[in-house]
């Protein structure tokens, strides 16, 4: 008999080295759950022999149940309805022609290739029709690609598993009972999608009325009784109608998120803290409880089977369900190669591996080890080469554009502009009534509110702009913006005006927040120039011949006090100039000039005329500066480089 330590320690180890594979993945920039495989099998009873998922007996299955309706409450939750919308005629295809493509092509594929009985043939196919949100999420958060290939990807992996994972149970239904009726079938997939998703869409608005009511409950207690409720719900569902469950926590994430809470992303911190607790428990279990000698003796044909629906079945499934879509080829060719299978085939696979074996019905081993096979190479294969697919079929993402600004003062505001002008998105927020509303008469976006309120830097659209800058009068205040946008955002770019005090701590997110423009910029002298009218606008092309001493001469300028550089074009993308910014030959470099002369024309000519315009100015090496000045900066670009 086994005893509570034994337990006690399998639990431990897996989650140690659950946590660790996933360490390695981040550190190594590859999806944790290759890691979370290969030390579930060198951990397991054919490696090491340290864990024994069969302690665990019934529990196992429990541990899977609520892990799963956690992971898809959690995808649910992360979904971006507008992003969906764009791609809305694709996933609907996706999840209903498309599961029917590969229902089909998956069990041909089993049954003439790998030589499998037609209805466990069609038991695998159901099991793999689904993608997965724990191998999808991961993989595009380490490969960015467009916007419309991840909306549709990520949107596939969460909608789909619930649909694959019921199929799956109809279809085992019809092996024990031997009722093959294609009416009961789609009967129950549709009745048990109907109740999951009522179900679900009841409990996601009344956690979303509780919440928004219930302001006496800390964000801690919110957070957990978020997961109770989802579980609530979760079980509520399976005993209306079994294997409903999991469509219902779909639903209820969805809905929940289009509730709107104040505390939302805080909750969805949460919930992504758990999910990757729950992947990385679920997927060393159940590759510890694998047995390597049941893949090898599945032969080449079920090699073959998984290439073919890799290679084959998948391709026919996208360019069929996409063939009206906006997607160019590449796009499509991207979706094809990305299919990995995730933590539903397996936990699923293993609990039928389980039945079938209780109701001596031979294939319940070799459907898990063909489960996990697709599992194994999907993930490697696609996994490990997704980033070199995605930038040889050129669908990476276009870099991010736009920024949010904080703080409505006269530099801020010709930024403003400027961003304008090249028609990227710009919006200031400040606590100023009189300075946002200067923003307004010049047609700039703007709030008039504060910038530590997520919730306005949610709807300010940070999310999806490249650029956030904190440029206050108070430099204490903007480092804490600028490290609360870092934490709770993660734009490309994050920038703040803050004094370098080399005895002061350094930031918390030292290395991902820079100052703009130079080092120490004086912006209230500039503000004060911009207001006096004693600045001109200006912009130079940095150019491969001369171009040490362009930069050099810039710097000089730069350390002189006389200019200070605003923004940077490159790759036809503008970007607020970080001061540790390294040009390039081929950088346009927009920049102000201190001169006083337009401000004593303006006066001898009654004009007051504040908006500056990109000017024709003399080139930047011509502007006469002190030789040595000059000699200094050359050196010291020559040394840097």
């Amino acid at each position: 008999m086994d005893s509570p330590f034994d337990i006690t320690l399998l639990i431990v180890l897996t989650v140690v080295s659950g946590i660790a594979a996933q360490v390695l993945g981040d550190y190594l920039k590859v999806p944790s759950i290759v890691f979370l495989l290969l030390f579930g099998i060198l951990l397991g009873a054919d490696g090491f022999g340290v864990l024994h998922p069969n302690l665990l007996g019934d529990g196992l299955e429990v541990i899977v149940s609520l892990s799963v309706a956690l992971i898809l409450f959690e995808g649910g939750l992360n979904l971006e309805l507008r992003e969906l919308g764009r791609v809305s005629t694709s996933l609907r295809n996706l999840v209903t022609i498309g599961t029917l493509i590969t229902l089909i092509g998956g069990g041909m594929a089993a049954h003439w290739l790998g030589e499998f009985p037609w209805p466990i043939a069609f038991l695998y196919a159901a099991l793999v029709v689904v993608t997965g949100p724990t191998v999808i999420g991961p993989l595009l958060k380490q490969v960015q690609v467009d916007r419309q290939v991840a909306a549709l990807l990520e949107g596939e992996g969460v909608l789909i598993d619930p649909v694959g994972a019921i199929l799956s149970v109809l279809v085992l239904d019809i092996i024990l009972n031997g009722d093959a009726d294609p009416v009961r079938l789609i009967s129950g997939l549709v009745l048990r999608l109907g109740i999951g998703g009522a179900i679900g869409a009841a409990g996601g608005w009344v956690m979303g009325f509780f919440l928004k009511k219930a302001e006496f409950l800390s964000e801690e207690l919110k957070n957990l009784v978020v997961l109770a409720g989802l579980w609530g719900i979760f079980c509520l569902a399976q005993s209306v109608r079994d294997e409903s469950g999991l469509m219902a926590t779909v639903v209820a994430g969805i809905v929940l998120r289009s509730a709107s809470l104040p505390e939302e992303r805080l909750l969805r911190r949460f919930k992504g803290q758990l999910t990757i607790l729950a992947v990385s428990v679920l997927f060393i279990l159940l590759a510890a409880d694998l047995s390597i000698a049941s893949i090898i003796a599945l032969g080449w044909g079920s090699l073959f089977t998984v290439l073919a629906l890799m290679f084959i079945v998948r391709p026919i499934n996208v360019w069929l369900c996409t063939w009206n879509s906006g997607l160019n080829w590449r796009q499509k060719l991207f979706v094809c190669w990305i299919a990995p299978r995730g933590i539903v085939s397996a936990s699923v696979s293993s609990l039928f591996a389980i039945l079938l074996t209780q109701r001596g019905i031979n294939g319940g081993d070799s459907i898990k080890a063909l489960v996990f096979l697709t599992i194994i190479l999907t993930v490697f294969v696609q996994g490990l080469t997704a980033r070199w697919v995605a930038q040889l079929l050129r669908v990476t993402s276009t870099k991010a554009t736009g920024a949010v600004i904080v703080g409505s003062n006269p530099l801020s505001r010709l930024i403003a502009r400027l961003f304008q002008e090249r028609g990227e998105s710009i919006v200031l927020i400040d606590t100023n009534p009189e300075a946002c509303k200067l923003a307004e008469q010049e047609n700039i976006p703007v709030f008039l509110s504060s910038a530590l309120d997520t919730n306005v830097l949610e709807e300010a659209g940070l999310a999806s702009m490249g650029t956030f800058v904190a440029m206050t009068s108070n430099g204490e205040v903007n480092l804490v913006l600028a490290q609360r946008a870092v934490e709770e955002f993660q734009p490309p770019r994050v920038l703040a005006i803050f004094p370098r005090d080399p005895q002061a701590n350094p930031p918390a997110n030292k290395g991902k927040i820079n100052q703009p423009f130079m080092p120490d910029v004086p912006s209230k002298t500039w503000n004060e120039y911009i207001s006096d009218g004693e600045v001109k606008l200006g912009e130079t092309l940095l150019k491969e011949p001369g171009f040490a001493f362009q930069e050099a001469h810039l710097q000089a300028l730069i350390r002189s006090g006389e200019l200070v550089p605003l923004l940077i074009e490159r790759e036809a993308h503008l970007q607020v100039v970080p001061a540790s910014e390294a040009w390039q030959p081929g950088d346009r470099i927009i920049y102000l000039l201190h001169d006083p002369k337009p401000k004593l024309l303006r006066r001898l000519s009654g004009a007051n005329n504040s908006r500056l315009t990109l000017e024709k100015l003399p080139a930047v090496e011509e502007i006469p500066i002190p030789a040595a000045v000059l000699e200094t900066a050359l050196e010291e670009v020559k040394a840097e480089s």
